[in-house]
């Protein structure tokens, strides 16, 4: 159930210098996912990953600067689950993502597409989050997903296999 008290949609994009195939592969990999996905000062934890429409996935991020106090699931952590709702092979990768929280403000299903564009120069990879819970501030959600993309971009480089 998608969050009724919140209709925010928050964006990011990036130019990246890798094809649709190395990206749409170093998201499908919870390796990989587990070394690019976690923005700046986090680490992750791939817990469960079933990348296929209708798979189910759990991901623990972790604050490595554990005094931050300001995780959603516990003081350093936040964890997500949530489902694959669509996957187009290096094109589209339609996501639900549901935080574990005891605070209510971080409630609710946020959907998540990743778009992939075809560029002579890359790939220009689109995130777009519809449905953000308002305890996500705007800040720190662009801050965060501008991140991703920075270690996306280093990521996919050294993955390239167009």
């Amino acid at each position: 159930m998608t969050n009724p008290s919140s209709n925010r949609i928050d964006s990011a994009s990036r130019v990246i210098m890798a094809s649709p195939k190395a990206i749409y592969h170093a998201f499908m990999d919870p390796e990989a996912l587990g070394v690019w996905l976690p923005p700046e000062g986090m680490s992750a934890h791939i817990d469960s990953y079933d990348p296929r429409p209708g798979g189910t996935y759990r991901i623990t991020l972790i604050y490595e600067n554990e005094s931050s106090g300001h995780g959603k699931t516990s003081e350093n952590t936040d964890v997500s689950q949530g489902r694959f709702l669509e996957l187009v092979p290096d094109t589209k990768i339609v996501q639900s993502v549901n935080f574990n929280s005891d605070d209510p403000s971080f409630s609710g299903e946020m959907i998540q597409t990743w778009y992939l564009e075809a560029l002579s120069e890359g790939t220009r990879v689109i995130i777009v989050c519809e449905n953000v819970p308002p305890g996500i501030r705007k800040e720190d959600h662009d801050t965060g997903l501008r991140s991703t993309l920075e270690n996306l971009a280093s990521f996919a480089k050294n993955f390239d296999e167009s």
